[in-house]
Formats: C-alpha cells, sequence, structure tokens
C-alpha cells in the first residue's frame, strides 16, 4: 500500500520480508546511533544530546518496518522521523546554552510547523516530493544556522578542525547517499539486469538503496557529532574532548 516501490526486487531474499537488503543496511542507523546513546549517557552528556540519538534509531527502525513491509504506515514510520531529527537537531542549535532562552515559543513553534507538514503530507499533499523538499530544507536551515553558531564563537584551533571534519564528513555522507538514490532510482532497470548476471551475495553490492541507507547513516552521524561538539565548544568543555573511531568504523565523542 505504500505510494514508493524501490528497486531491489520484492521478496526474493526472504518469504518475510519484502526489501531484505533495504531493510538490514538500515542496521547501520541502528549500530551508529545506540552507541551514541550509550556514550553519551556514559560521558553525561545531557537528555537532549541521548534524544538526538534515540531519534537517529528510531529513523533506522523505522526504515527497516518499512522496507521489511512496504505499507503505507510503515512508510511513514520511514519519512516522518528524518523530519522530526532535523527540528530535534536545529532545536539543540538554537537553545545551546544551559539556560534557555526562547522559552516554550520555540518547542511549540516548531512542533506546529511539523504538525503542519506531517498533516499537509498525509491528507492533501501524498508525494514524496513534498517530503524531500520539507527534508532538504530543514538539513539547510540547521545546518546553516549551527555553522553560524560555530562562527560567532570563540574556539581553539584543535576545535574548530574537528567541528570542520564533522561538518564535512556530515555533507559527503548525506551528498553521497543522495547520488546513489538518484542512480538506484533513474538506472533501475540496468541494475536489475547486472545483478540478475552476477547473482548471490555479489548482486548485493548493487543495491544502490541500501547503501543510501549506509552513507546516509553516516552522514547523520557526524552531523549530530558536530552539533554535540559545538555545544561542548559554546559550554567550553570541548577541550576535554575529542572524535575517536570504535574499530575505525564507528565514530564518537570521548574523553
Amino acid at each position: 500500500t505504500s505510494t514508493i516501490d524501490w528497486c531491489e526486487e520484492n521478496y526474493v531474499v526472504s518469504d518475510y520480508i519484502a526489501e531484505f537488503w533495504n531493510c538490514l543496511t538500515n542496521g547501520m542507523f541502528v549500530v551508529l546511533a545506540t552507541f551514541g546513546i550509550v556514550n553519551a549517557i556514559k560521558h553525561q552528556q545531557g537528555k537532549r544530546v541521548v534524544a538526538l540519538y534515540m531519534g537517529l534509531l528510531f529513523v533506522g527502525c523505522g526504515s527497516a518496518c518499512f522496507h521489511a513491509t512496504l505499507k503505507y504506515t510503515t512508510q511513514l514510520l520511514d519519512e516522518l522521523p528524518m523530519l522530526y531529527l532535523c527540528a530535534m537537531g536545529f532545536y539543540s542549535l538554537v537553545e545551546i546554552d544551559r539556560t534557555i532562552s526562547f522559552g516554550w515559543k520555540l518547542p511549540v513553534a516548531l512542533i506546529a510547523l511539523q504538525t503542519a507538514i506531517t498533516v499537509t503530507y498525509i491528507f492533501w499533499v501524498q508525494s514524496p516530493i513534498f517530503h524531500q523538499v520539507a527534508f532538504a530544507s530543514t538539513v539547510c536551515a540547521s545546518v546553516a544556522f549551527g555553522y553560524r553558531r560555530q562562527c560567532e564563537m570563540t574556539i581553539s584551533n584543535r576545535t574548530r578542525r574537528m567541528l570542520q571534519r564533522l561538518l564535512l564528513q556530515g555533507f559527503l555522507g548525506m551528498a553521497g547517499g543522495f547520488l546513489v538514490w538518484n542512480l538506484d532510482n533513474i538506472f533501475c532497470h540496468r541494475l536489475r539486469t547486472y545483478r540478475a548476471h552476477v547473482g548471490a551475495p555479489l548482486d548485493a553490492v548493487l543495491q544502490l538503496h541500501g547503501w543510501w541507507h549506509i552513507l546516509t547513516a553516516y552522514g547523520s552521524t557526524y552531523l549530530l557529532l558536530w552539533v554535540h561538539l559545538t555545544k561542548l565548544a559554546r559550554q567550553g568543555h570541548d577541550h576535554l574532548f575529542t572524535i575517536r573511531h570504535f574499530a575505525g568504523l564507528i565514530p564518537y565523542i570521548t574523553l
């Protein structure tokens, strides 16, 4: 009942999962988000940081449910949490200090905006393009405001380099994901032909929508780390922390 059906052939790998590889690759969201949650709690980084990683976790779980079932209800679980996570990131960048500047006005405004987008998408404009424009606009607004925050702060060269690197890695992850997402849509017929030719398990490498999940999971994580480190820099704690990679694959902030 979903309004979208991706390039992966349905119910080929499993009789119970519609798009097996598109479902499985959402595990990258789950791994990165879970590691972020545990690490944020370990270093007592506050409820907002934990909430951001919880949002990323929900994005991955919702997307996995969608690709497993291809139902309209689970499609909404895939698409709408992406908007809500961006709104949470924007709020965290605006209310970056320990004291709240805008009180209840900002969260009410963001909730009203996201509610309006959600209601419009569900009941009036059931077009993926509407969702994509809303998502891209929210991401751009959040990044632009965060970069302005970063420029306003007096921070060390070390922290500035880390922030710039995180922002670049986040951009490359999202842009790379957007590229393979479009290639999957445009060249679907050819990709299906190539996959049939190489056969299992190598055909999984040509599941480009799965690569969209992996790349955007990394891109989103690097952007969350950028928000996280910006918050630490604003509070004057950035000199205590650094960016590391667990097993060379999972980025996190640690002492």
